[in-house]
């Protein structure tokens, strides 16, 4: 027994890399292992994870649907804000760990266990998303990060140590494949490998979730959603739950090519990648919420929100989801969604969501107001002395000698 720890939860997908995890935490900290593998729509079958969990000797193994809860209770929240981390991401990586690691920390108090791990490698946010979660949570609580541990540097080690200690090793692990891939519901991001270099264009192939826009329909595609409180609710007048509604704009924007991005980021432990991601269903919501809350929110409450966009999206992916900062955004955040309700109509065609119409019952678009023929709501000659005010302080400093 190393380190005092008797029983570990692990975060557990059934892969190879998990997988080999697994077999190192019972030979290395000679523990019992806690599998936990959570479906966040990840769209894969999930009861091969359990079955080679009880192939390794697993007593105690959680394989739990945490779909409604992901998008009710984090991509929705999230949303609300706008968040786009340096101008496109939509994090979907990044929303996931808060909730498999808040789900751990309560599966090591059911079942009495003193340490938690990952599967997260040493270079990437990932690790320091699921620890600052862990410690949030559970501030004593030991984290075990096999890949800042071990010496198992390759995947040619990685399998070489799974057939040494009888892991299985699916067939399409022995291959080098061409990028990493992570998934949920409401994205799937690619990187590394022949992704590493910036220039290298991503193969059509890779991708699972969506069309190329070249290959999309030529006919578009007509969508309209309903929202109430800030959060979609509807799709084409058909209400659906949380999970249910992100997999049917997922299926219906990924069919016209929406949702790809390819960038250049900053990673939080401070170096640059390259990510490429599909997100087709929130991609179309993003552009959605924005048209119902140019109808609902008030001038100063849509420009404040957006100036606390970026610190918001900041924090989602650097991992302080669960921190007092974040959810002090979020209490002003939901504060300015609560007449965030109405419907917006979209086209989408050939990997563009284009907003056609968007309708509210707590409109403050007031078309007597705005209108361009003549009313009697509205003085302009009021303009003129608004445009003397405001030009004060210029006509002043244009005074001045240079």
């Amino acid at each position: 027994m190393k380190d005092g720890v008797k029983k570990v939860v692990l975060a557990y997908s059934g892969g190879l890399d998990t997988s080999v995890i697994l077999r190192w935490l019972q030979d290395t900290y000679g523990c019992e292992v806690v599998t936990f593998t959570a479906d966040i729509g990840q769209g894969e079958e999930l009861e091969p994870a359990r079955r080679t969990a009880e192939l390794l000797g697993i007593k105690e193994i959680f394989v739990e649907d945490l779909q409604d809860e992901f998008v009710r209770d984090y991509v929705f929240p999230m949303f609300r804000a706008n968040a786009l981390y340096e101008g496109t991401y939509l994090l979907g990586t990044s929303i996931a760990r808060p909730l498999i690691a808040k789900r751990q920390i309560e599966i090591a108090h059911e079942v009495g266990a003193d340490a938690v791990a990952h599967g997260a490698t040493g270079k990437g946010n990932d690790q320091v998303r699921f620890e600052l979660a862990y410690y949030a949570l559970q501030p004593d609580i030991k984290v075990i990060a096999p890949w800042r541990e071990w010496k198992l540097g390759s995947r040619t080690k990685l399998i070489e140590y799974a057939e040494a200690h009888q892991v299985p090793v699916p067939r399409d692990k022995r291959g080098e494949a061409s990028y990493s891939m992570d998934a949920n519901l409401l994205h799937t991001s690619y990187e590394g490998k022949a992704l590493e270099d910036p220039w290298e264009e991503p193969d059509e192939v890779m991708f699972g979730r969506s069309v190329s826009p070249e290959a999309a329909p030529d006919k578009p595609t007509t969508v309209e959603i309903d929202f109430e409180a800030g959060d979609p609710v509807a799709v084409d007048g058909e209400r659906l739950g949380p999970a249910a509604l992100l997999h049917r704009l997922n299926d219906m924007a990924g069919a016209n090519g929406i949702g790809r991005i390819d960038i250049v980021e900053n990673r939080f432990v401070g170096m640059k990648s390259r990510g490429v991601y599909e997100t087709p269903g929130g991609t179309v919501l993003f552009h959605a919420r924005r048209a119902v809350e140019s109808l609902t929110l008030d001038k100063g409450a849509m420009h404040l929100k957006d100036e606390l966009m970026p610190r918001y999206a900041e924090m989602v992916y650097n991992g302080f989801w669960f921190a007092p900062e974040r959810r002090m955004l979020q209490a002003a955040i939901d504060e300015s969604q609560t007449r965030v309700s109405g419907r917006v109509r979209l086209k989408l065609y050939k990997g563009s969501a284009t907003v056609t119409g968007r309708q509210s019952p707590d409109s403050i678009y007031d078309r007597d107001v705005v209108t361009f023929e003549e009313d009697k709501v509205y003085d302009q000659r009021d303009a003129q002395g608004f445009i003397r005010l405001n030009a004060l302080r210029l006509r002043l400093a244009g005074k001045r000698k240079d």
